[in-house]
C-alpha cells in the first residue's frame, strides 16, 4: 500500500494508546510522511482551560526543529517545496467554546462570558461538555478537508488523550445525544457521532511499545473502543523496536575475550564479564520483545506498523527523518483492506 492510500482512508486519524508509548512521536511521524507526499497535515493537541503549554506540545516542536509554542491559531512545523505542510495546534475547549458561538452569531454572548470570568466554567460544567467541544471542533475541521476548502488540512492527526482517557473522551457524544432531547447540544453530539462511525471520514490508530504492560493495555483498549465508541480500528503501531542482533544462546567471556584480542582490543575480566551480562540482558529483551508483539497479533487481528528505538535522549530532526522514512517502509508493506 502506497502512503498516498493510506492517507486517503480516513481524513481524521486519532492516534492513542497507553501513557509514554509515544502518541505525540508517531502523530509528528504520521504527520511528516503525508507532507511528504504532498498533503497539508495538521496535528492537534488537546490542551485544559487555562492550562500552559503541555509537554507534549513542546516536544512536538523540537521533534520537527522548532521552539515556538503550540497554541489555538495553530503553527507551521513544516512546509516543503512540494505543497506539503505539516501545522499543529492546541485546541481548549474554552476557546473551542468562543468560536461555536461566533460561528452561530452570538458574538456579544462570547464576549459577556469572556468578561465576566464564567467561560471556563460554562465550558466545563456539563460532564462530557469539555471532549465535546474539542470533538466538535475536530468536526468542523473534517467537514473543510471534505469540502476542499483553501486554507484547510487534508490530513487531521489527533494526538489524543491516553488509553483510558481516550475510551471517554470518545464516548463523550454518545452520553450528551442520551442526555439531551433536542437542541443545539443533541444535535452537533449526532454530527460528531456521525463522524467518529463513519469510517472513511474518522479511524483510529492504537500505539505501543512491545512490551507486556502496554501490549496488555492496548488489547484492552482496543474492545472498548470498538465496543462503547464505535470507531473503526485502523491498526496499531508497534513503537520502540530493538533491531534484532545475532546473538548465540550463551556468550562466555572467554570467547569475547578472543573476539576483542582479534580486534586489537584489550579488556579486563570485570569488563568481559559485564559485556557477557549485557549480551544476556539484550537477548532476554529480544525475546521478550518478539514474544509480544506475537502476542498481540494473535489478539488483536490488526494491521502493525513497526517503529524503530531511537538510541537517543532528545527527538529532533534527523530522528523525525529516520522515523518517518521507517513508517514508509511500514506503510507500504500493509494490504489494503477488503472492501
Amino acid at each position: 500500500m502506497g502512503p498516498l492510500t493510506f492517507f486517503s482512508q480516513a481524513r481524521l486519524l486519532i492516534i492513542t494508546g497507553k501513557g509514554g508509548v509515544g502518541k505525540t512521536t508517531v502523530s509528528g511521524v504520521i504527520a511528516n510522511l503525508a507532507a511528504g507526499q504532498g498533503l497539508r497535515a495538521t496535528v492537534v493537541q488537546i490542551t485544559a482551560p487555562g492550562a500552559q503549554e503541555e509537554p507534549e506540545a513542546a516536544h512536538l516542536s523540537r521533534f520537527f526543529g522548532q521552539d515556538e509554542p503550540v497554541d489555538y491559531e495553530g503553527i507551521v512545523l513544516l512546509a516543503n517545496s512540494s505543497g506539503g505542510e505539516v501545522t499543529a495546534r492546541a485546541v481548549r475547549p474554552d476557546a473551542a467554546l468562543v468560536e461555536y458561538l461566533h460561528l452561530h452569531g452570538m458574538r456579544r454572548l462570547s464576549r459577556r462570558l469572556v468578561a465576566s470570568g464564567a467561560l471556563d466554567v460554562v465550558a466545563t460544567a456539563v460532564p462530557g461538555m469539555p471532549d465535546m467541544l474539542v470533538l466538535g471542533k475536530l468536526k468542523q475541521m473534517e467537514r473543510a478537508a471534505a469540502a476542499g476548502q483553501p486554507d484547510a488540512a487534508d490530513l487531521i492527526v489527533l494526538d489524543a488523550p491516553a488509553a483510558g482517557h481516550a475510551v471517554r473522551f470518545l464516548q463523550s457524544p454518545y452520553g450528551l445525544l442520551d442526555a439531551t432531547s433536542g437542541g443545539p447540544i443533541q444535535a452537533q453530539a449526532q454530527e460528531v457521532v456521525d463522524m467518529l462511525g463513519d469510517p472513511s471520514r474518522c479511524q483510529v490508530l492504537l500505539v505501543t511499545t512491545p512490551e507486556e504492560t502496554p501490549v496488555s493495555e492496548t488489547i484492552e483498549t482496543a474492545q472498548l473502543l470498538e465496543e462503547k465508541a464505535g470507531t473503526k480500528l485502523g491498526g496499531v503501531v508497534v513503537n520502540g523496536l530493538l533491531p534484532v542482533l545475532a546473538l548465540p544462546p550463551v556468550i562466555e567471556p572467554a570467547e569475547l575475550g578472543r573476539l576483542a584480542k582479534a580486534a586489537g582490543a584489550r579488556l579486563s575480566p570485570v569488563e568481559l564479564a559485564s559485556l557477557a551480562a549485557a549480551g544476556q540482558l539484550r537477548l532476554r529483551r529480544q525475546e521478550s520483545q518478539a514474544a509480544q508483539v506475537a502476542r498481540l497479533a494473535v489478539e488483536l487481528p490488526l494491521r502493525q506498523l513497526e517503529l524503530p528505538f531511537c538510541f537517543s535522549s532528545e527527538l529532533g530532526p534527523y530522528e523525525l527523518g529516520q522515523l518517518t522514512d521507517a513508517f514508509a517502509t511500514a506503510v507500504e508493506g500493509l494490504v489494503p483492506a477488503s472492501p
